[in-house]
């Protein structure tokens, strides 16, 4: 939401807003726009006839008073997503969706075109380098890039925010159930993918991954243009990992299988905006991730510190896998947060089976203060040990246990990844990160 207001701001509209809570760096941000508001809370008395338009998110509340103000005086209220939609009602709109690789693939879709010098609008949902900002909104770009999210839009329209975006170009990623507070069934979930084919526009295109069987599946029904992608052929040398094109070979900064198929589906996007091979796979080989996304955060000649913002049970799979494939000799140390409310519902705990498995030890932290805030039942370390397959796991429910146990355990060489949405109960990961590799 922050994001957006700057982009409405820079854009020249009168931007005003309300919250209960503003955390960094959304409060750093808006303050450099002059846009923090005064105090923070809900001041229905802010809202007047001179407004012309009321962009509610997901975080206020069907009571909320500012929300019921508006209502009353018959404002125009629009959902993020739809207030997107509106600003990109004539642009030719890309829009990248699934459970997993969404964030990733529309920033390698950016990196592209920036270096193209393709224009184009834009809504991403991590920092991006050379981007000011997460969200772009202009009366001259042609092309209107998004990030499309399966969960709810607002809480007076609950559907998935993705339906709104009706795509040009659309691409799904993966499906791996998620949100189980509001999808309670696996086929419940993939009926929101169904329907989002559906809203495809007529003569739009559907890239899809063929590598995953549901989203095969379901692919199957749209009678539209069709690509499937699959993983990208690499090689690898000296721990490098290189994509040949036409004889050259182009070097990444990205590594695991998982983003070598994520590189497949930018490409094809990238291909239909006018981008070749060729000036695809040199734009690429500078990319360096996403924030958040298996991003290094501390090194030194033994150690090596991740984080990333895997949470659901394939999204954490692939991740590991990937940390152990590129560090073949390193120990592998995961630190896994249950932090959604899907990772902490008893009923889904069992399908993070397998997911840690690849790491040498591996660390869940478990807090029952999110628990309780989730109202959810708590559960035992045991019930989670057996959730994970993994009798050797560590359970723990303090970050000074959990630095107790890495500044005990960590020996060179070693790789350590901070896996979380969340924050290992308020844990700076960065100095953190820094505190372990001095101590050892």
């Amino acid at each position: 939401m922050h994001n957006l207001a700057i982009a409405l701001h820079l854009k020249g509209y009168a931007v005003s807003g309300s919250d209960d809570e503003i955390f960094e760096p959304s409060r750093s941000r808006l303050r450099q726009h002059g846009l923090l508001p005064e105090q923070e809370g809900w001041f229905p008395e802010k809202l007047t006839n001179q407004i012309d338009a009321v962009i509610l998110g997901m975080h206020a509340r069907a009571d909320n008073p500012e929300l019921l103000k508006a209502q009353e005086m018959g404002l125009r209220i629009f959902s993020y997503p739809e207030y997107l939609y509106n600003q990109s009602r004539n642009k030719k709109r890309v829009v990248i969706a699934g459970s997993h690789g969404k964030t990733t693939i529309t920033s390698m879709i950016l990196h592209v075109l920036e270096d193209a010098g393709i224009e184009t609008d834009y809504m991403v949902g991590a920092q991006l380098e050379g981007f000011e900002v997460m969200v772009r909104l202009s009366e001259t770009a042609e092309w209107m890039v998004m990030e499309g999210d399966e969960y709810l839009t607002s809480p007076i329209d609950r559907i998935p925010k993705f339906l709104h975006y009706h795509p040009h170009i659309a691409v799904i990623s993966g499906i791996g159930w998620d949100h189980v507070n509001v999808f309670p069934t696996f086929e419940n979930y993939l009926d929101q993918f169904r329907a989002f084919i559906d809203s495809i526009e007529q003569g739009g295109t559907l890239i899809y991954c063929a590598e995953d069987i549901h989203v095969r599946k379901i692919s199957e029904s749209f009678a539209g243009n069709k690509l499937p992608y699959y993983q990208h052929n690499c090689s690898t040398n000296d721990n490098q990992v290189f994509i040949e094109h036409l004889g050259k070979h182009y070097p990444l900064q990205i590594f695991g299988n998982h983003n070598l198929t994520n590189l497949n589906a930018a490409r094809e996007v990238c291909n239909l905006m006018g981008v070749n091979d060729a000036s695809f796979y040199q734009s690429i080989s500078s990319f360096r991730g996403a924030s958040l996304r298996l991003e290094k955060i501390a090194a030194n000649d033994g150690l090596v510190v991740y984080r990333d913002f895997a949470h659901a049970p394939s999204k954490l799979k692939a991740s590991v896998e990937a940390l152990r494939k590129k560090y073949a000799d390193y120990q592998l140390v995961v630190c896994f947060e249950l932090h959604t409310f899907s990772s902490l519902s008893a009923s889904f705990m069992q399908y993070y089976a397998g997911a840690l498995d690849a790491a040498d030890l591996a660390v869940v932290f478990y807090d029952p203060h999110a628990v309780a805030l989730k109202r959810l039942e708590k559960v035992s370390h045991d019930f989670i040990k057996e959730a994970f397959g993994r009798t050797d796991l560590l359970v723990v429910s303090e970050n000074k246990s959990l630095s107790v146990f890495l500044k005990q355990m960590i020996q060179a060489p070693s790789v350590i990844a901070f896996m979380s949405s969340g924050s290992f109960g308020g844990i700076k990961l960065h100095d953190f990160a820094a505190e372990i590799i001095n101590k050892a």
